[in-house]
């Protein structure tokens, strides 16, 4: 049947799609199967048990500049019966993965009690029934015991589609959305949950409608929708077109901040995109590109590191029509806290994953993409899944992208630089305060840490000291300091509020001096910047 003309519409700019996962904001923390159960036990469980026993703690808290991004459910009203039924669904739809959690925390215990430095072999009929087959028992070179988790063997037996959603909801400012980490996602009159699995190629339909119509009541019917939603979901279209996106069609190379670490890499014949977490689009008085000001092929994909907000799932699945390849770090396999992203993203649809480690190189055509050491930022635990881009285009701009890197051992980058040699072009994260370790691996200890250990350990990126000696160890002609969380419309997962006291402003500002002093151009990135660079034009254009 042929639809007919006034039934194309295209989807609004403004609609966001929220990844949920037993209606929590989805990270990928979350998918894979351990860590997963980790983070239902020890943080939804607690925050939902404690809001219902305080609700008004709650409300209070979440007014408190101080306690921002704290572990407080930020609901207007008072939702205590919805999150009591929230709480014993989530008892019953994930009964194997908070036992799976269990057997994790019983599995640390019998080998704290028993594991000296003998065989390991007999252990293994008292590991819990829940990690049987799915764990190897090791030791260290000091004889510390622990094990490592086969994380794929815990997808096909634990992985969950049927606790994932998505949630469609207008919005028309920055502050539309309140933090999301620590509030489950309620049913409202203003949104739409779509029970849908991630990996679902009807999101892709539903996403390519940005930028080419279809039919309305086409998507409505493979998404679902019921009548007495039809009024709401079609206030999510529209039948005028977006502004038409010009692909960038000049010699040399376009540099594009899309905000926080998003970066677009752009030539004739090849774009890199990297850290994506993009602005929806809406009237504000900030400048900034969206999703709107992205081509309608990405080539590559590249990912630093999973933390939130270089791992955004929201935003990865609004992508994934668009991504002919992703790049991300290799993980070490088998650590909790380190959970593979490869494997989570093949999990949501993505079936064009690459691993890069440390010096490895991906050739293209006109291109090169090399893996650079990333330092520290993960709270001293062993993470591998974290890598700098060194990105090496035909006419020999080279662009270093260290994301939140700490340059604790300085020494590393004066040896990468031996290989690599000058570049042009860094960017930097200076967040160098960050949040303690339990803010995102809390879940995972076995035995909490004390205050004052927690605190000492940040998830924080270089200071002053630190980010110049990177500076002269790589020798670049530009300095961007970036990655900071400071555009608006990352609030809803940083909750980065900075004065000009905050000490990464201060830091960050001595390092802009600094570089300016000796001769090179410096600046904080917020919100948009444009730049161009060209083999056939000796000069740089800055926009």
């Amino acid at each position: 049947m042929t639809e007919s003309k006034n039934d194309l519409v295209y989807l609004k700019s403004n609609i966001v799609s929220e990844a949920l996962f037993n209606q929590w904001y989805a990270n990928s923390h979350l998918l894979s199967p351990l860590s997963s159960g980790l983070n239902i036990k020890e943080r939804h469980v607690k925050i939902m048990e404690s809001y219902i026993e305080d609700p008004k703690l709650h409300m209070s808290a979440v007014k408190n500049p101080a306690l921002r991004g704290g572990p407080f459910v930020n609901f207007k009203n008072e939702q205590v019966t919805e999150v009591k039924v929230l709480l014993e669904k989530t008892f019953s739809d994930n009964k194997d993965l908070i036992e799976l959690a269990d057997a994790f925390f019983e599995l640390n215990e019998m080998l704290e009690k028993k594991a000296k430095g003998g065989s390991l072999i007999e252990l293994y009929r008292d590991i819990p029934e829940k990690l049987k087959g799915y764990v190897e028992l090791v030791y260290d070179l000091n004889n510390r015991a622990s094990f490592r988790v086969y994380e794929l063997l815990l997808y096909k037996k634990y992985y969950k589609e049927s606790n994932q959603s998505i949630l469609l909801q207008l919005i028309d400012s920055d502050d539309s959305r309140p933090f999301v980490l620590s509030t489950p996602r309620l049913n409202r009159p203003d949104k739409i949950k779509l029970d849908i699995p991630f990996k679902s190629q009807i999101l892709d339909e539903l996403f390519r409608m940005i930028r080419i119509p279809d039919s309305y009541s086409r998507i409505k019917t493979l998404l679902q929708i019921s009548e007495s939603d039809d009024e709401l979901f079609r206030s999510f279209f529209s039948e005028t077109p977006p502004e038409k996106y010009h692909e960038y069609d000049e010699s040399g190379i376009r540099v594009r901040y899309f905000g926080h670490a998003s970066i677009l890499l752009e030539t004739k014949e090849l774009n890199i995109l990297v850290d994506p977490v993009i602005s929806y689009e809406y009237d504000t008085n900030i400048s900034r590109y969206t999703y709107n000001d992205l081509p309608q092929e990405i080539d590559y994909l590249l990912i630093t590191h999973n933390h939130q907000d270089h791992v955004n799932i929201e935003t990865l699945i609004q992508l994934r029509h668009k991504v002919k390849k992703v790049i991300v770090p290799r993980c070490g396999l088998g650590n909790v806290q380190d959970p593979s992203l490869k494997i989570m993203l093949n999990a949501i649809g993505f079936d064009n994953v690459a691993e890069l480690s440390e010096l490895e190189t991906i050739e293209l055509d006109k291109c090169a993409i090399t893996g650079l050491p990333f330092y520290g930022e993960h709270a001293d635990l062993d993470i591998q899944s974290k890598i700098c881009f060194h990105v090496r285009f035909e006419n020999d701009l080279k662009v270093v992208l260290a994301s939140d890197s700490c340059n604790i051992q300085p020494e590393t980058y004066d040896i990468v630089h031996d290989i690599i040699g000058d570049i042009d072009i860094l960017f930097l994260g200076m967040e160098c305060d960050g949040a303690p370790l339990s803010w995102v691996y809390g879940s995972f200890m076995p035995k909490t840490l004390e205050k004052e250990k927690d605190q000492s350990r940040r998830l924080a990126g270089s200071d002053y000291e630190q980010a110049f000696k990177m500076v002269k160890s790589f020798n670049p002609t530009e300095i961007f300091v970036y990655a900071m969380g400071m555009e608006p419309w990352l609030e809803y997962i940083s909750s980065v509020k900075y004065t000009d006291e905050s000490r990464p402003i201060k830091e960050s500002n001595r390092l802009i001096e600094k570089c300016r002093e000796i001769g090179l151009n410096a600046e904080r990135l917020y919100g948009e910047k444009m730049l161009k660079y060209d083999k056939n034009d000796t000069s740089e254009v800055f926009i």
